[in-house]
């Protein structure tokens, strides 16, 4: 039998509502659309939250308050924030201890590399100042480090090729931390860290959803055994030739309000359901969350979870 794919869904990201009125921001909308993703087949689900450059423990409390009726229903739930975005890495990271004191928390981050992100001017410009995500490699360090020592494994994000030779080279060394997963994150013309009037314009990055751009990915990944997934951000991965090539080559699938843009507004719920039905087409069963675990190889099984 085929190897279960991972469907993980991003439901927010940066998306505001202007850009799709259905985007989750608020904590009660997104326990309700987390819990839809998983009752539809999502196996992981990614979320960002509304307070961010603040101290760990509060940071860690207002995701909290999203996830606590996800866990009430879904105790096998994986969910897993991002960056708190400082003060510093050290304050970017701070709300991973909180989060994984809970038990519920088995998934962390370590982003492999910086890029340049945001919208475009009236000429078709990348606009002034746009925002640069950068991760040194002391951050990366730093990052590995957190999630070894609270047991979480790595979701890596991977926006251009050299984020994923940085990741292959911890790899090769044997030192990422257990249960790491590489995103190929393919550009799309939305970019990322857009307004509505921006979805068709934005300042692209990386490698555009083609199939050549997938091949020069699988090259570098020749030889490697960790779990990969695919994703257009700023744009429709199921609109994209990658998306099944990627399926039938054993990888796993991004989708979600995160990545998406384009003419149409789905829903979350949407969306992974659209990814489980291309996964059933291609013949790939969907994993669930116990089933993503085990393929990622998760480290934590434990402290047991509070109650709520």
């Amino acid at each position: 039998m085929a190897e279960p794919a991972i469907i993980e869904a991003a439901i927010n990201g940066t998306t505001t509502k202007d850009r799709n009125p259905h985007v989750p921001r608020m904590p009660d909308e997104i326990a309700a659309d987390a819990l839809a993703c998983l009752e539809a087949g999502a196996g992981i689900v990614h979320n960002h939250c509304d307070v961010v450059g603040v101290p760990g423990e509060k940071s860690a409390a207002r995701y909290l308050e999203g996830w606590e009726p996800v866990f009430a229903k879904r105790p096998d739930a994986l969910i897993y924030p991002t960056t708190n975005f400082g003060p510093g890495v050290e304050g970017a990271y701070a709300h991973m201890a909180p989060l994984a004191a809970t038990g519920w928390l088995r998934i962390g981050i370590i982003d492999p590399g910086s890029v340049n992100l945001g919208g475009t001017d009236g000429d078709g410009l990348p606009a002034a100042p746009g925002f640069v995500y950068a991760n040194s490699y002391g951050d990366i360090h730093h990052q590995a480090e957190v999630c070894e020592r609270e047991r979480l494994g790595p979701s890596m994000a991977i926006f251009e090729p050299g984020w994923l030779r940085t990741a292959l080279a911890w790899w090769r060394a044997g030192r990422l931390p257990q249960g790491a997963m590489v995103k190929l994150y393919f550009g799309g013309d939305a970019g990322y860290v857009t307004s509505a009037a921006q979805q068709r314009a934005g300042a692209t990055f990386g490698l555009p959803p083609s199939l050549a751009a997938l091949d020069a990915y699988c090259e570098l990944l020749e030889g490697c055994t960790l779990p990969w997934s695919v994703a257009v951000i700023g744009g429709d991965l199921f609109e994209s030739p990658i998306m099944r090539a990627a399926l039938e080559r054993g990888a796993h699938l991004h989708v979600g309000l995160e990545d998406h843009a384009g003419a149409r507004t789905p829903t979350n719920l949407e969306l992974v359901e659209e990814a489980v039905a291309l996964c059933d087409d291609v013949g790939r069963p969907v994993a669930s969350c116990d089933e993503s675990a085990k393929i990622l190889d998760l480290p934590r099984t434990g402290p047991e979870p509070p109650a709520v």
